[in-house]
């Protein structure tokens, strides 16, 4: 190689630092202080959803790959990035047991004492790597599970049953969504839950985002908790994130700060799918004796899924977190929103099977 490797990478990605030092001259920046001045030289972007990687960013850089350590690609610009020859990683499903644990944890954070999860009929909206998880649990905890996702019933080939967003609004006493954000094609996700769908439910829901905050309509939702179509709103995904409208915030029975996907287990299969990418960019690339193996020595090991799940083994208290976010000052919000999510004390995902 003729130069030194400059890498520049998030400084909130856990484990990360331990694998990439070696490898060049590293830097380890907040995501909102990754500018295209940082970019000119370099080489390597790891990053989390914070920074916006585009032209804007990436121009007259030499950077040959940018992996992300999250399950979306919202803020990369994939087209540019195909253009310019710069290889894009994620790490889809990362996170999906730990969404899968809160969404679990939200639902009984506002149940009675003498109800349970089994009494309850769950609409599940995207049956991904979240969406899998949690029907999965869901069913073991004795819940009613629908699902609800386009492309997958479309392409005939899941085998499970499928319902519609109409059937989901009637029939379901918790609704939740996990569908990426997308605004075009055959079934955009941009306002998925609007004023309509809320106007059809019948069972005064519960509706959970720990999606993507523009898959629910903000002011639909509170129009809706307001005269008591729905009951309760979990809201860790927001519009407008960090800057979060506060009368949602004060309307939520449970409010967290993008934290849904926060365990300990989970980052540690984000770095290890991005260091999976990044050891063969290495190799063929830049030429470097590298494997993934040798990457990733210094990751802690990460528990199995399980299969299923007992209510006791969630084990993770919503209700603290929630206090926290709403505690905050209303002028503080924005920092401190950002401030709650990168320092996040990581909880641990449900491990035992029954």
């Amino acid at each position: 190689m003729g130069k030194t490797l400059r890498i520049v990478a998030d400084r909130n990605i856990p484990f990360v630092r331990e694998a990439i030092d070696s490898l060049g001259e590293t830097l380890y920046l907040p995501g909102d202080a990754i500018t295209p001045e940082v970019m000119r030289g370099t080489d390597i972007l790891l990053t989390r959803t914070r920074t916006r990687c585009d032209s804007s960013l990436l121009a007259g850089s030499p950077c040959t790959f940018i992996g992300t350590a999250t399950i979306g690609t919202d803020h990369i610009d994939l087209p540019y990035c195909q253009s310019q020859g710069i290889t894009v990683a994620n790490a889809p499903g990362c996170n999906a047991p730990a969404v899968a644990q809160y969404v679990l944890a939200a639902i009984a954070s506002t149940m009675k004492p003498d109800e349970t999860l089994s009494e309850k009929t769950i609409g599940i909206i995207g049956a991904g790597n979240v969406g899998s998880i949690l029907e999965r649990w869901a069913r073991g905890l004795g819940m009613k599970v629908m699902l609800n996702d386009p492309p997958l019933q479309e392409k005939g080939t899941d085998g499970r049953e499928f319902v519609s967003l109409d059937e989901i609004a009637r029939n379901c006493d918790v609704i939740t969504v996990h569908t990426p954000l997308t605004r075009e094609g055959d079934h955009p996700t941009y306002h998925l839950i609007d004023e309509a769908f809320l106007s059809g439910t019948t069972r005064c829901p519960m509706i959970i985002n720990a999606a993507r905050g523009p898959v629910t309509d903000t002011s639909a939702l509170k129009n809706a908790l307001c005269d008591g179509r729905i009951s309760a709103v979990a809201i860790d995904c927001w519009e407008g994130e960090p800057a979060i409208d506060t009368e949602l915030l004060a309307l939520a029975t449970v409010a967290t700060p993008h934290i849904a996907g926060y365990s300990q287990e989970g980052k540690i299969r984000a770095t290890s799918m991005v260091l999976d990418a990044l050891a063969p960019h290495l190799s063929s690339r830049y030429g470097l004796d590298i494997t993934a193996e040798k990457l990733k020595a210094s990751l802690p090991a990460v528990h199995p899924v399980p299969r299923t799940i007992r209510e006791e083994d969630m084990n993770y208290d919503i209700k603290a977190d929630t206090a926290t976010l709403k505690s905050v000052p209303a002028d503080k919000l924005p920092a401190t929103f950002e401030s709650l999510r990168n320092n996040y004390n990581l909880r641990p995902e449900p491990h035992s099977d029954l």
